[in-house]
């Protein structure tokens, strides 16, 4: 990270905190306090969460080295395909993948073309060696705080669509990315052929979720 990167995330930290510290204080005022919160930090995007199916159980088989060959090619993989969607990768945590777009059509277009990077590199691995990749999408007011993390009703949906419910391959989004999705291509901005499947259920911090439909 850059000089100018580091004071920028640590100014925004140290806001933060000032602002929590002073909002725990015997009689704040909470509404205010989080109004500036929001003021200073709420942001539109687009959050992307990616995970690696049955990595638990393949490093139980093949160990720890195994582990880090995997999270290797998965991000040597991946990672230019955010980059070519004007994705930001904020973190990685293990083999989860926290991304961030200025909007939803583009996060999903970045999922599908990962989905398909997989596919091409997959064809020829055995199956040990294989990424098989899940993503979770949602989209909305979420906090920023510098290029570090970020907060907010669909960010903990995308985490939940992402790493735990998600299976290899699927794509599955908060009922806000749907939407926007579909609006952009009724505009003729998203021209991928895609479908939604409505899920059971619904995580926490989301109305709906839906599995995309797409050809792999």
């Amino acid at each position: 990270m850059s000089f100018i990167g580091r004071i920028a995330t640590s100014a925004s930290q140290d806001r933060l905190e000032s602002l929590i510290e002073e909002r725990l204080k015997p009689g704040a005022d909470k509404k205010r306090i989080d109004a500036r919160i929001w003021d200073l930090f709420g942001e539109n995007w687009a959050v992307m969460f990616t995970d690696l199916a049955g990595f638990s159980r393949r490093v139980a088989e093949f160990g720890i080295i195994h582990f880090l060959q995997t999270i290797h090619e998965a991000q040597r993989l991946l990672v230019p395909c955010i980059e070519r969607h004007d994705g930001i990768l904020l973190k990685t945590e293990g083999d989860s993948l926290l991304v961030i777009f200025r909007s939803a059509a583009r996060a999903l277009e970045c999922a599908l073309a990962m989905q398909r990077t997989a596919r091409d590199y997959n064809r020829e691995r055995d199956d040990a060696e294989q990424v098989l990749l899940c993503v979770g999408l949602g989209c909305g007011r979420l906090l920023r705080i510098g290029d570090h993390d970020v907060f907010g009703a669909e960010v903990n949906a995308a985490a939940k669509l992402g790493e735990d419910t998600a299976k290899a391959w699927e794509i599955l989004v908060t009922g806000a990315v749907r939407q926007l999705a579909q609006e952009a291509r009724d505009a003729g901005s998203f021209p991928e052929p895609v479908g939604f499947e409505a899920l059971p259920d619904a995580p926490p911090g989301a109305e709906a979720a839906f599995r995309v439909t797409y050809r792999l």
